[in-house]
């Protein structure tokens, strides 16, 4: 780190953000009712603008006590249910959803100047859809999951390699063994905001919040 925080701050300032020239068009006048419609078509528009890895989503959580962590996870699915993401129970998001199931995730592409925010609370989808999930994965994510102890200290790399190729073994042996911890959740939103810059150096913020089964929306100020 620079010595000289002037410096840093003028470096971080000068940092490019978006190709305003570049940037989608968007008429909110044009969204359609239901937030999941229009998320899925951003997803679509950040797939074929060719954005890496459009498919992952900041997931923050808190626990009882109100200690906030967040980490960058893959978007599942989306149904009725919600937005869908898995990891085994005993894993440090799964033990805070357990104590508190609210949470946040947060979607960017920064090639499009494009941010989708959800706010709601979590459910586990149960040992089946958990269960289902976890045979989707490719072998290699499979036997990654099967190591288990998330976050736990870590003494060496050659540690992990040796477990890591264990579980891959076992993965190998029986295709259909599944993790017992392996879970699917999913977040229903309360609040969906699409927030979007503009070629003119501005933005916009459209704001759908659910009232029981439907959804209401409007404009909010940058």
């Amino acid at each position: 780190m620079s010595a000289d925080p002037t410096e840093l701050r003028t470096w971080l300032r000068g940092l490019p953000s978006f190709e305003r020239d570049q940037l989608p068009p968007f008429d909110p006048e044009d969204a359609p009712a239901d937030p999941a419609d229009l998320f899925l078509a951003w997803l679509r528009d950040a797939v074929e603008a060719g954005s890496p890895a459009p498919h992952a989503m900041n997931l923050a959580t808190a626990d009882a006590a109100g200690v906030v962590t967040a980490r960058t996870l893959i978007l599942k699915d989306l149904d009725e249910r919600g937005w869908h993401f898995a990891t085994g129970s005993h894993s440090p998001k799964a033990v805070a959803l357990a104590q508190n199931p609210n949470a946040a995730m947060t979607s960017f592409w920064p090639a499009l100047g494009r941010q989708v925010r959800l706010a709601g609370t979590v459910s586990d989808l149960g040992e089946p859809t958990g269960a289902a999930d976890f045979r989707a994965r490719p072998p290699g994510s499979r036997a990654a999951a099967l190591v288990g102890r998330q976050s736990e200290p870590l003494d060496s790399r050659q540690e992990y390699w040796d477990a890591y190729a264990a579980s891959l073994a076992r993965v190998e042996a029986n295709p259909d063994l599944v993790a017992p911890e392996w879970r699917a959740y999913a977040l229903r939103p309360h609040t969906v905001e699409f927030w979007t810059a503009t070629p003119d150096a501005g933005q916009i913020r459209l704001r759908f919040r659910r009232d029981t089964d439907t959804w209401t929306r409007g404009l909010v100020w940058p």
